[in-house]
């Protein structure tokens, strides 16, 4: 059972705009996101401040920076969200999908560019930086403005982990699981 309720509909015009751009027509919101909706504030600026369009990183380097930092936060909810909803688009094979909850940085499902940004995700998520060492192999695969998404994708993730986990949102009924 949830610990906030989340908003019903009719929502207020502006949050039954955003929601409607965000989710495909004929689906229900996510309750992650009808949890948000009752305080429009946060809502507005947790969307203000998405990076879920089009940046510097490639959908599967962005899902592989998620999946792992929802993994690593033990946060199923939104691990699930964006596995079945990216995993295939983004080219993720069922061995990787599985390896961002249970396998090391250096799995042989990964190439070296990949190992380096699972490395710094899991630096990040452990001591919240990254020695020098990981910053230069995260840099030999990814330029300053990847670099940047990278730890902003890590923190913006970390805290939807919070809040799903937090407020014990009901895993969505069509998200993937974690692998046993």
């Amino acid at each position: 059972m949830p610990r906030i309720a989340s908003a019903e509909a009719p929502y207020p015009p502006h949050i039954a705009a955003e929601l409607a751009r965000i989710m495909p027509k004929g689906v229900e919101p996510l309750v992650l996101f009808r949890t948000l909706a009752r305080n429009p504030r946060v809502f507005e600026r947790m969307f203000a401040g998405g990076l879920l369009d089009k940046g510097t990183l490639s959908l599967r380097q962005r899902e592989i920076v998620i999946d792992r930092t929802c993994a690593l936060n033990a946060c199923e909810y939104e691990w699930g969200v964006h596995v079945t909803a990216f995993g295939a688009a983004a080219g993720l094979s069922e061995e990787q999908v599985h390896a961002t909850v249970r396998g090391n940085a250096d799995a042989d499902c990964w190439s070296p560019a990949e190992q380096a940004l699972i490395a710094a995700v899991d630096a990040l998520h452990a001591r919240a930086t990254l020695d020098d060492a990981e910053f230069a192999a995260l840099s030999a695969h990814y330029d300053d403005d990847q670099v940047l998404e990278i730890i902003l994708l890590c923190g913006f993730y970390r805290t939807v982990s919070y809040l799903a986990n937090a407020l014990a949102l009901p895993l969505e009924a069509t998200a993937a699981r974690f692998p046993q």
